[in-house]
């Protein structure tokens, strides 16, 4: 498991957290957590914990790599059947000479740097015998199953590195065989749900999602070649009004709060601010206008099931309980009675109410899954589940099995280390000093992270992670998950005691973009020069001696605005910080 915490990110009774341990308990498989911390999962299921600098997992893969390649350990029959751009003979004709991957781990690449388990140990901390030995630990186990999860991406250059870790099972042929993976994140138990009809939009342009701030400050500005614009060449206006349903990212899941809030409050450039929820939420403390959404047990609807579910598809009936108080009304209610002030309300229900279309969704998906009861009797058993709906449960085993026949979903119909479509879709964009885009997957150190000129100033490396107590930033309003889960910043021993601070102290945790107070949680289940906060806690700023504090303890009050360098990502991994005792 690469950042992967599966026993605390899904912990469900029938999800993925469940089928990591029936499979652990029936098969005793060596379990290996890569984390900086030593997480749930560490903890209950790992015989291994390598702790690793945050950013940094790309640069180990490269020295396992290395390690195989000198040791021919790679599965070179495989590299040569199943992908593009491992070495020479496979690359595109397009690429340029030395641009494949083994190139690049051998040091005939561009950067002319071997990749050695030396090389790497200085970046990721990891001691050079732990990277030898797990080298030879993985090119000796078959079958190896390599998964990630979503935290390692969320770095400035975690694009490279989420493709760098599927490179482990790719080196090694253990890819379409019973017991491995493709290196991503588990699957899901795809459901062809059938949802309301919405039409198609006129609007072509869209940005990428995490660049709204940028476009109400510089939308005019914003293109393909220098934003990532889909759609459009350029934009040709500001944002001027977010309606924002049932999200709490106009402030709270958006990167440096304090500027996100100045951006806010700014109302020559953002006029009109909607917001529809059913909580207070610190994104509703911006709104121009406050549309009170209805909780789920005060409507009727319908959900599908959602992404920690394993091997079960399933259909749930929200069924109404108790009538909504005073103001609030459901999304769809809501709609209906704007379409009527513009003129449009039949062409909205085209005759139907809300349950009636709940009714016409379930309908409609039971055409694609016949498995699935009547109507009626769902709605009175409250759920309806489907087994064995997923057919293919080992990744890419098809395109194992038969290439030619079963190609996957690239230019080439094969696993492409050297993406020829990302070279060419890139080569005219404009970016940042310091971002990298490659069509192979590289390390590079960014900003925010060891070698940084910050560091001296804020010398530890600060990440979010998933606690118990919320879903992201759902619930940390209830006070009973507030004591049985508090909010704290984890912080190693060997810092703590540099700094005069004991398990249980009141800490602030800044840089030159805020300053948070949390309790400290000192503890040796992180490693030295890596700290920690639980993502999702509700932004609340108060001046304390003259300086803005966030006393809520949000994450974000800490991380950069600044994008990924592709997916334009919320690279919300990426923190300096320093900490004192309060």
């Amino acid at each position: 498991f690469f950042g992967n915490n599966p026993s605390s990110t899904r912990p469900s009774g029938g999800g993925k957290g469940y089928q990591i341990d029936m499979a652990v308990t029936k098969h005793m498989p060596k379990v290996i957590v890569i984390d900086p911390a030593f997480t749930d999962t560490a903890a209950t299921k790992a015989d291994q914990w390598i702790p690793i600098r945050p950013g940094t997992d790309a640069a180990l893969v490269a020295a396992l790599a290395y390690q195989w390649i000198n040791k021919n350990q790679v599965d070179q029959d495989f590299l040569d059947k199943y992908c593009v751009g491992y070495d020479e003979k496979t690359l595109p004709a397009s690429a340029p000479k030395n641009s494949d991957y083994k190139s690049y781990i051998l040091g005939n690449g561009p950067d002319k740097q071997p990749k050695t388990p030396e090389w790497a140990s200085k970046i990721t901390g990891i001691p050079v015998k732990t990277i030898v030995d797990l080298a030879e630990e993985m090119a000796s186990t078959k079958p190896l199953f390599v998964s990630q999860g979503w935290g390692p991406q969320r770095q400035a250059n975690g694009e490279h590195t989420c493709r760098a870790i599927s490179m482990v099972p790719i080196l090694l042929g253990q890819i379409g065989l019973p017991g491995t993976n493709a290196g991503e994140h588990e699957g899901n138990t795809p459901f062809p749900a059938v949802y309301l009809p919405v039409g198609k939009n006129p609007v072509k342009a869209t940005i990428p999602v995490y660049m709204w701030t940028d476009a109400i400050l510089r939308g005019k500005e914003m293109s393909r070649t220098t934003d990532g614009v889909k759609g459009v060449e350029k934009l040709s206006q500001n944002i001027k009004m977010i309606i924002n349903s049932g999200g709490n990212t106009m402030i709270n899941q958006h990167g440096d709060c304090n500027w996100t809030d100045k951006v806010l409050r700014n109302e020559k450039d953002l006029e009109f601010l909607v917001v529809c929820d059913n909580m207070m939420t610190p994104s509703c403390r911006y709104a121009d206008i406050l549309l009170p959404d209805t909780l789920g047990p005060e409507t009727v609807d319908m959900a599908c099931q959602g992404g920690s579910h394993g091997d079960v598809a399933c259909m749930l009936a929200i069924q109404k309980a108790v009538d909504p108080q005073f103001e609030q009304k459901p999304s769809w209610e809501i709609c209906r009675l704007i379409a009527k002030e513009l003129g449009l309300e039949d062409a909205y229900t085209e005759g139907k109410s809300q349950e009636d279309w709940v009714r016409w969704c379930y309908n409609e998906t039971r055409k694609k899954v016949p498995e699935l009861p009547e109507f009626d009797v769902f709605w009175k058993d409250g759920m309806a589940k489907v087994w064995n709906r997923r057919k293919d449960t080992i990744a890419l085993e098809a395109f194992r099995k038969d290439p030619v026949a079963n190609k996957i979903k690239t230019p080439s119909g094969k696993i492409e280390i050297y993406s020829e479509a990302l070279a060419n879709r890139v080569k005219d964009w404009t970016l940042p000093e310091g971002d990298i885009i490659s069509p192979i997957p590289v390390f590079y150190s960014t900003w925010d992270m060891p070698g940084d000129p910050l560091e001296k100033k804020y010398p530890l490396q600060c990440f979010g992670y998933h606690g118990h107590g919320r879903i992201h930033s759902t619930f940390h309003n209830l006070p009973r998950l507030r004591d049985v889960h508090p909010d704290s910043v984890i912080m190693n021993t060997l810092d703590a005691e540099a700094r005069g601070i004991k398990d249980g102290d009141k800490v602030y945790i800044f840089n030159d973009r805020g300053t948070v107070l949390l309790p400290a949680r000192v503890t040796p289940r992180i490693m030295p020069g890596v700290c920690t906060i639980p993502q999702g806690a509700w932004f609340k700023p108060e001046t304390i001696n003259g300086q803005v504090v966030d006393v809520g303890g949000c994450i974000n009050t800490l991380t950069n605005h600044r994008p990924s360098s592709l997916a334009k990502g919320n690279a919300q991994h990426n923190i300096l910080v320093e900490i004192r005792k309060a």
